[in-house]
């Protein structure tokens, strides 16, 4: 049975359209590293070593322009105006319900449409939430591809036993939306003598040419989406983790924040009934 999806929701498009005004005017494009190859067919350096090209996200606005942005933002939606930009990191509020999964997902596509962004991460904080997010990929693909000129994107679960995926997400230029669960790298090391206690994705591999997995994802400078962040990153170490990850930003989707940083727009409880969402 296919599934259809209504796109044209109004309150959606509000949530979606919020994100996307955060960069306005930034210009669409890329930025490229070399990442130590394990091919025979790679490039080589001014010193003779292989390397492959990666692609990663490049933010080109200023600070001030973004805090601006905000400000906007929250003046359409009716929210109290951030004085300052403390960090890259937005609240989005939506009552459970009302369609938060297919907002981050849908957002993906609008800002790689409009700036060029291809890397994306979805941080989530149990087994339960990563298994439902990977299933809402697979049964909107069709969707998202009618509605996105057939948009070539790839999306995978996050799994220590197959870090080429890690090289992928990478090296490949299209849309790359990696999930994975805070767990999986919660913890670091600062004790060379102690790693092995650390998450693989921060163990040097032999794999991955000596290099950390999560020193592939830092260079993507990707866009991290967290669902459910009073449940992902509630801990300094856990806090630590996700800025482990170099994001560009990062997308906090709730119903229920403990914390709220420059929330962006709100959807709660008494709006959604109101408006017969729930």
């Amino acid at each position: 049975m296919k599934i259809q999806f209504d796109s044209e929701l109004d309150y959606q498009q509000d949530a979606i359209k919020s994100v996307v005004k955060l960069f306005e005017g930034q210009e669409t494009r890329q930025s490229h590293f070399t990442v130590p190859s394990i091919s025979t067919t790679a490039q080589k350096d001014i010193f003779g070593n292989q390397n492959d090209l990666g692609v990663g996200n490049n933010l080109r606005i200023v600070e001030e322009d973004v805090l601006d942005n905000v400000k906007a933002i929250q003046l359409r939606n009716g929210l109290k105006q951030s004085n300052k930009l403390d960090s890259m990191d937005f609240t989005i509020e939506m009552e459970t319900g009302t369609g938060k999964t297919y907002v981050y997902l849908r957002s993906i596509f609008e800002l790689n449409q409009e700036f060029g962004f291809t890397k994306f991460i979805i941080v989530v904080p149990s087994i339960a939430i990563k298994e439902g997010v990977y299933k809402t990929l697979q049964i909107t693909e069709q969707h998202f591809k009618a509605h996105y000129n057939n948009v070539t994107y790839d999306y995978f679960i996050y799994d220590s036993s197959k870090l080429g995926e890690i090289r992928n997400f990478a090296t490949n230029d299209a849309i790359q939306v990696m999930v994975i669960n805070i767990d999986a790298f919660r913890r670091s090391f600062t004790d060379p003598e102690k790693e092995n206690k650390a998450n693989i994705i921060h163990r040097a591999h032999d794999k991955m040419s000596g290099v950390k997995p999560i020193e592939f994802i830092q260079s993507t400078n990707p866009v991290v989406i967290i669902d459910e962040p009073q449940s992902v990153d509630a801990t300094s170490k856990a806090k630590n983790a996700i800025a482990s990850l170099n994001p560009l930003c990062t997308l906090r989707y709730s119903a229920t924040h403990k914390e709220k940083y420059n929330l962006l727009y709100k959807l709660d409880s008494i709006d959604a009934y109101e408006q017969k969402l729930v």
